[in-house]
């Protein structure tokens, strides 16, 4: 049976493939010539085809095209002209996600295989889940100087998750101040604002947000323009060795944090220093028209190697946070998570706070392994202040059961790439 096949190249490239073709049509079917990406997408989504073959100067592609065809389980062959153009169109297309290329100018029969063998990759493809993203050859680093004048850059980072259930538990007040206490150990950190209800990282810093920088990223991931040299471009430095991604404070701009462009954007960001600090928004909506809005937060969880599930140390946010915590290893099957209670205070359960709050959790949960973070007034001074902690009070609480923290991840939660040693959440 003929392998049923969609073409769409530029120029005269198109017809000659075609003709070329025409004497393999027991291999080979050219079932449709289409005119632009709208209508590759369009056959592509009604199963005419079983691959795609594009020329790599096709207006109009992105990752969420190729993110598109992935979806629909139609392989993709990207044809490369043989000028010199060919090796920058090829890194583009890589940074789309797309995995298989071949020269414009090969003989039929090549181009025949080639464009089997994509389909066999396509048919045996598990799921339709993340789109792997296989980093560039080149410009996969900062420049030299890192975040920051005379700062080192690492390998391959780690990814903290800061999540948790609805309400106002301080998931931002935690990321922050955590991102900057492995900061301030020394790690290069990129701290990002994932918070598409309402972000709110530039205000805690005290930064003028008017184009937040993480959709900056994520359209330039979307286009293929961005690497780590452009991350650095959108991000801003606000310690020697802490970038942050600002979001937007606008709930209606959730749409542009696109999950095709987040994952790249997260991946150059991870790849580009020590800490990757996730702040996302509360809750993981399953509802009709809740899905689109919180994919992002899943496709966040998904790349975290540990998620931080902080909550309310108080009546109503420990019910919230206590639910939480019995879904969480549905929402993050196989990562490692780690209990905090945030603003624990006996004016809220009485006195000791944190010995009742941990009498709690173990009842209803079996937990003991708790990580609590006190009521501390130095948390409103540096809101106030646009600072971290560790800038205006760095004796406070707070602080110092943030820094705690930091080490207990510096020390339990092992690099990629490296032997891993089992997480102890005992010590976390």
């Amino acid at each position: 049976m003929s392998l049923p096949v969609l073409v769409a190249v530029p120029g005269p490239d198109e017809a000659r493939l075609v003709a070329g073709w025409e004497p393999l049509r027991r291999e080979v079917l050219v079932v449709r010539r289409c005119a632009d990406l709208p209508e590759v997408l369009a056959a592509a989504a009604a199963g005419l085809a079983r691959v795609v073959v594009l020329g790599a100067d096709l207006p109009g592609a992105d990752a969420e095209a190729v993110e598109a065809l992935r979806r629909h389980g139609t392989g993709l062959l990207v044809l490369l002209p043989g000028d010199g153009s060919g090796p920058a169109l090829e890194h583009r297309w890589r940074a789309f996600g797309a995995r298989s290329f071949a020269a414009v100018g090969d003989e039929p029969a090549v181009l025949a295989r080639a464009a089997a063998v994509v389909a066999e990759a396509a048919r045996s493809a598990s799921g339709v889940g993340e789109v792997p993203v296989v980093p560039l050859a080149t410009d996969a680093r900062v420049p030299e100087d890192g975040w920051a004048a005379g700062g080192a850059v690492a390998g391959v980072g780690r990814t903290v998750a800061v999540w948790g259930p609805h309400g106002s538990a301080g998931r931002s007040t935690v990321a922050v101040n955590l991102a900057a206490e492995l900061a301030g150990a020394g790690a290069a950190t990129v701290l990002a604002d994932l918070d598409t209800r309402g972000a709110c990282v530039a205000q805690l810093l005290g930064l003028l947000d008017e184009a937040p920088g993480l959709l900056a990223a994520v359209r330039a991931a979307t286009e293929g323009r961005l690497d780590a040299r452009a991350l650095h471009r959108c991000a801003s430095l606000v310690l020697p060795d802490l970038a942050v991604l600002t979001g937007s404070p606008d709930p209606g701009r959730w749409s542009e944090l696109r999950p095709v462009g987040l994952r790249r954007v997260l991946e150059v960001a991870v790849g580009s220093a020590e800490w990757l600090v996730l702040d996302l928004p509360g809750g993981l909506d399953e509802q009709e028209g809740e899905v689109v809005r919180d994919a992002a937060t899943a496709a966040a969880l998904e790349a975290a190697d540990v998620v931080l599930v902080v909550g309310a140390a108080d009546p109503v946010g420990l019910q919230r946070w206590i639910r939480a915590w019995q879904g969480v290893g549905d929402v993050v099957p196989g990562t490692p998570a780690v209990a905090v209670l945030n603003r624990v205070r006996a004016s809220a359960v009485g006195a000791p706070a944190a010995r009742r709050v941990a009498s709690v959790v173990h009842r209803f949960t079996g937990l003991d392994d708790l990580v609590p973070l006190p009521e501390d007034p130095a948390a409103d001074q540096a809101l106030l202040a646009g600072r971290t902690l560790h800038e205006v009070a760095p004796r406070s609480p707070l602080r110092r059961g943030l820094h705690e923290l930091a080490q207990r991840l510096e020390d339990s939660v092992p690099v990629p790439g490296l032997p891993e040693a089992p997480v102890d959440l005992a010590a976390i």
